[in-house]
């Protein structure tokens, strides 16, 4: 019996699989709390969707394809930017139509293209294939990421509650916003390999969110996601060796079910005060 549940650990494929999850789990729980209080979700799901034409394009140069995400990204950020600065539409319609014109792209070209590289490892992750070079790129970018939103927590929280606060208060908003942005493309970039595309999204919302209802003080929030994120990884991979399951699809399924469960019992817990704080 013990062997079995065992079993997971014994493959050097899962071993790396739940490293690389360890890896990546700190900065994007960290980052989805930022984008949760900042209203930049969408953002995140924007940036992600857009760095397809980026990989592909860069598969076409020959050149690393970490490189060519990290940059459509950026065009992604600051194209929206741009046309929100310059335009009456507002930024959420700015951001869908930017990165779904980007995502389209991508995919008229990957058509158009000879390659080894399956679709569906871009867009869904291969957890299980990742290898040393793989390991070494999400532990670098990880940890630069990590490193500098705990040290910058304070002006960045700041920022996402307080633009004009911030500004008077002399720290560099203009710094702090592109910052942020290039952190945001880092990690995608970062969960590239391993959740792909479309559910890196889900490890830069979820765990925020979470956090967001379990907890009112911003320090508590981030020790909360990333609590919760490494729960998630660690549970999601090892259920998917049992269930036969991709491991990526399956812990964006546990963090669902940890944010309804979350959700619930917040619902619950404001019901049971209402009454009392109504009370004379």
């Amino acid at each position: 019996m013990i062997e079995t549940l065992l079993l997971p650990f014994q493959f050097p494929f899962m071993q790396n699989a739940f490293l690389v999850s360890l890896m990546i789990a700190v900065p994007t729980a960290l980052l989805s709390c930022f984008l949760v209080l900042k209203g930049w979700s969408l953002m995140g799901d924007a940036i992600s969707h857009a760095v397809l034409p980026g990989v592909v394009i860069a598969y076409m140069l020959n050149i690393p394809l970490l490189i060519g995400a990290f940059c459509a990204g950026m065009i992604c950020a600051l194209t929206t930017g741009f046309l929100k600065d310059n335009s009456r539409i507002k930024q959420d319609t700015v951001m869908g139509i930017v990165f779904s014109g980007m995502f389209g792209f991508g995919l008229v070209l990957y058509t158009k293209i000879k390659t080894e590289v399956h679709l569906d490892h871009i867009l869904f992750g291969n957890m299980l294939g990742v290898g040393p070079g793989d390991l070494w790129t999400a532990g670098v970018i990880s940890l630069g990421v990590a490193a500098v939103l705990i040290l910058k927590w304070k002006d960045l929280l700041l920022h996402a509650f307080d633009p004009a606060q911030a500004k008077a208060a002399g720290l560099p908003v203009g710094v702090l916003h592109y910052g942020l942005l290039a952190i945001l493309s880092l990690t995608i970039v970062a969960t590239l390999k391993a959740v792909g595309i479309i559910l890196a999204i889900g490890l830069l919302i979820a765990p925020g969110a979470i956090a967001f209802l379990v907890t009112k003080r911003f320090e508590r929030m981030l020790v909360v996601a990333v609590a919760v994120t490494i729960m998630a990884m660690l549970t999601g991979i090892y259920l998917s060796f049992f269930l036969d399951s991709a491991p990526a699809p399956t812990i964006i399924l546990i963090l669902t079910l940890t944010f309804v469960i979350a959700f619930t019992l917040n619902t619950w817990r404001a019901r049971a005060v209402g009454p009392a704080s109504d009370a004379p």
